[in-house]
């Protein structure tokens, strides 16, 4: 296998191995490693709602171009909105049935009765006919009902309440996931730009020398099988450069589906993602800042509220409730204007005696729900714990590791180097020195990749930590819009 597919690899196995810190909805990693899992095709943060025409000629993006259009467009973002306005629904329509609810009403009919079989034989008085001439009755009302105290319907409605408050938090941790998702998909298109250009380099370099193998070889100075081993590293070297540019076109694509951008679209990268270490935090610290910024952490905590809130509402279900029904018309055998007017007032106590143990059943559905939403709670505090301390070991491993990247570069470069001068001069054969190349190309790869996983670590942290929005530009050492 081509060296540049092995260490690409790499860099996807190191993504996902710094996602075990992120969390959304309250299932901590499973959905944040989904949200950066480029061959996720059924992931919604991978997917967006495109809009508008592509622009004539290649547009410039830059990073925070990118994230901005991803907080518009991306699939995952507006599904979770959805999600948001479907609770809201959900409250108002159990808002409902603390409100007044008022009707009106016409009817009209005309009937024809049988009064001798409606009260038996000879039993009208002879004045009465058994079957009286067709009448017409017309009835318009105005009705109005209102519940004066029902303690369920009141704790359901602030359940419902508590519960479009969890979604909401659930969806400001969703626009967190967009930019941790964004950020990663513009990471992984830089470091497919920089391999391209480390290929076409390594490329222009074992093309070199295998002329100068070819050259020797014309000159008696190298035999045929040098000139052969630096041709099959050329070619090689075209290879890596093919498979490059086809795996930097897919991260492109990626990105561009994340973020909306219409079908067809040429883009550029203008964003230049270099090394820029961040300040040093306390774990402890970190952990503390978390728990108020994490979006699912709120909304555990609102689902627990939601969940005590319903179990008040099974037990109210027990309680008498109170209610009032009035009605206001004009009821006639001619129109509105020759009725007469009428009108009911009444109030109701419902008692309930016995409802066959469903009561029963609600309360212990609704207090095994709560115990749940208590657990995931409890189990979502330790895991931020987790994920901010992961995060920061994994960012100072990172950082670690670009420092001893970027020093075997510079002693492969320096290795290359003087390998060539040796063939040249006629001390070795080019053995050295296509070892040496693919030395060069092994640091290339290990530093992109270096780069690109303390990168996204960074943006890891700040998602950890719950400021990926407000903060994670920053951290990036980018300016935040």
């Amino acid at each position: 296998m081509p060296m540049f597919r092995r260490n690409r690899a790499n860099v996807r196995d190191g993504a996902v191995a710094l996602l075990t810190a992120a969390a959304l909805f309250g299932l901590p990693a499973i959905m944040a490693q989904q949200a950066l899992d480029v061959d996720s095709a059924q992931n919604p943060f991978q997917g967006s709602v495109i809009t508008g025409q592509a622009e004539a000629g290649t547009l410039s993006l830059t990073l925070p171009d990118a994230i901005e259009r991803g907080l518009r467009a991306n699939l995952g973002l507006l599904l979770s909105g959805e999600e948001t306005k479907a609770a809201n629904g959900v409250r108002w329509q159990a808002l409902s049935r603390l409100l007044p609810q008022v009707n009106g009403s016409v009817s009209g009919s005309q009937q024809e009765l049988d009064l001798q079989a409606m009260v038996g034989p000879n039993t009208l008085p002879p004045t009465i006919p058994p079957i009286p001439s067709p009448f017409h009755v017309f009835d318009a009302r105005l009705s109005v009902s209102a519940p004066l105290l029902n303690l369920s319907d009141l704790a359901s409605t602030r359940a419902a309440t508590h519960q479009l408050s969890a979604s909401r938090f659930t969806y400001q941790q969703a626009r967190d996931t967009v930019v941790l998702a964004v950020g990663n998909a513009y990471l992984m298109a830089i470091a497919g730009q920089a391999q391209v250009q480390a290929a076409t380099a390594e490329r222009d370099t074992a093309q070199a020398l295998y002329q100068l193998a070819k050259d020797r070889e014309n000159s008696g100075l190298n035999p045929q099988i040098d000139t052969l081993r630096a041709l099959v590293e050329w070619k090689t070297q075209q290879e890596n450069l093919l498979a490059a540019e086809n795996m930097y076109g897919t991260e492109k694509l990626n990105l561009a589906r994340a973020i909306g951008l219409p079908d067809g679209q040429e883009f550029e990268l203008a964003t230049e993602v270099s090394y820029k270490p961040l300040p040093s935090q306390a774990v402890d610290e970190a952990v503390a800042q978390a728990l108020p910024h994490r979006g699912d952490y709120q909304a555990a905590r609102a689902e627990v509220v939601t969940a005590e809130a319903q179990v008040r509402a099974a037990r109210a279900e027990r309680y008498p409730s109170v209610g009032v029904q009035a009605n206001w018309g004009q009821i006639g055998t001619g129109g509105f204007t020759d009725g007469h007017q009428t009108y009911l007032v009444a109030g109701s106590v419902k008692v309930p005696l016995f409802q066959g143990g469903r009561v029963h059943g609600a309360i212990e559905t609704a207090q095994a729900r709560l115990r749940q939403a208590q657990n995931k709670l409890a189990n979502l505090k330790e895991q931020i714990d987790y994920d901010v301390r992961t995060a920061l070991l994994n960012l100072q491993t990172n950082a670690n590791q670009i420092d001893v990247a970027k020093t075997n570069k510079a002693l492969a470069a320096q290795t290359l180097d003087q390998s060539r001068d040796r063939f040249a001069s006629g001390v070795t054969n080019n053995v050295e020195v296509v070892q040496a190349q693919q030395a060069v190309a092994q640091a290339d790869e290990v530093y992109i990749a270096s780069l690109y996983r303390y990168n996204v670590s960074k943006l890891n942290l700040a998602h950890a930590m719950g400021v990926a929005e407000q903060k994670g530009l920053n951290y990036l050492g980018e300016k935040q819009p």
